[in-house]
């Protein structure tokens, strides 16, 4: 009965017979079932929306907006801006998060121009911020000698720009938002992380997203130095999250006239769960913790070259940085030491 049930009594076998079929079915057939299942996959892989939006008449959709009903910023400024309040729709051949962000990395082209550097230096713990400008005046063709100081009188409004986790100002988004600024007619500066921006470490204290300490002194001192320019404030991811927290801890005393936090991640434990969670996600982990190690960066908060390798061998494990395959390996070998976290 074995031999009955498996075909072989007769001489013909049932897998042998499927096999003759299945080459009877033409190569280009298997090969367009194999694109379109590769199509799946990286339709979803990507996370494309382009059917979505066909099938909705890319219609786009309502921007989702959080606020108190009672806030007196909303109803006396969110509530005015059009834009806020129309539909969003993205370019159709960019249909993927992930697509944008590589054809940003790829033909984003930062405007061509030099920035006015100040270094600032912190007195309270002998740290050093590179501080860089660009004028309204250098954008909009004024005849005015770029190096001459702002005088202390002027009224023209100071967007101060916080740079992401491994960005400085030379990022071609930083660089982007400084000059389409400076064309309107403000003054831009952009504060550099400790380390960053072409400046070594002179202290034994390292940025993070919870250092607010560096944040408030440069506000404080661009309002001293600037009494009379309303101050506008502008932070990007981890720079978005320093501000924030820097606002929730200064509250109403703070000297700024308006702030803005673009892409922040408010719960950085959830974050670090989300970029750990998936493939795609991991790969965005890997390259931001190369972006932290300096290995493969032009600027780093571990460059060599400016000597952050003596510093952080003495407070850090510089052996388990250079072998960090994640944001969290180089938390639990630089950032919690360097910081005296108990734990990240």
């Amino acid at each position: 009965m074995v031999a009955d049930w498996w075909g072989l009594a007769g001489g013909t076998n049932p897998y042998l017979v499927l096999l003759s079929d299945l080459l009877l079915i033409p190569i280009s057939h298997y090969l367009l079932a194999f694109l379109a299942i590769s199509a799946v996959f990286v339709y979803r892989f990507l996370e494309f929306h382009f059917l979505h939006d066909l099938l909705t008449g890319f219609r786009g959709c309502s921007v989702a907006l959080t606020y108190h009903s009672s806030s007196l910023i909303y109803h006396d400024v969110v509530s005015k801006c059009r834009v806020l309040h129309s539909r969003y729709l993205v370019t159709p051949w960019l249909s993927s998060p992930h697509l944008q962000t590589v054809f940003l990395s790829i033909s984003g082209r930062a405007p061509p121009f030099n920035y006015r550097r100040e270094l600032f230096y912190l007195l309270s713990d002998g740290g050093t911020i590179a501080l860089d400008w660009l004028m309204n005046s250098d954008v909009l063709g004024s005849n005015i000698d770029r190096t001459s100081a702002i005088p202390e009188d002027n009224v023209t409004p100071i967007v101060l720009a916080i740079p992401g986790l491994t960005s400085d100002s030379e990022s071609p988004y930083i660089k982007h938002l400084a000059f389409n600024t400076a064309q309107k007619g403000w003054n831009v500066v952009v504060t550099n992380h400790r380390g960053l921006g072409g400046v070594s470490i002179t202290s034994d204290c390292f940025y993070n997203a919870g250092w607010t300490e560096d944040l408030r002194a440069v506000i404080n001192h661009l309002h001293h130095e600037y009494p009379k320019a309303p101050l506008y404030v502008v932070g990007m991811s981890i720079g978005a999250n320093i501000l924030v927290k820097y606002l929730g801890e200064d509250g109403d005393s703070v000297p700024v006239a308006g702030a803005v936090a673009i892409c922040s991640p408010w719960d950085l434990l959830i974050g670090d769960r989300f970029i750990s969670r998936r493939l795609l996600q991991k790969i965005y982990d890997r390259a931001l913790a190369i972006g932290l190690q300096g290995q493969k960066r032009k600027v780093s908060v571990l460059r060599l070259d400016q000597g952050h390798q003596p510093i952080y061998s003495r407070l850090a494990n510089w052996e388990g940085i250079k072998k960090s395959r994640s944001i969290r390996d180089f938390d639990h070998h630089a950032t919690r030491l360097v910081g005296k976290f108990e734990a990240l």
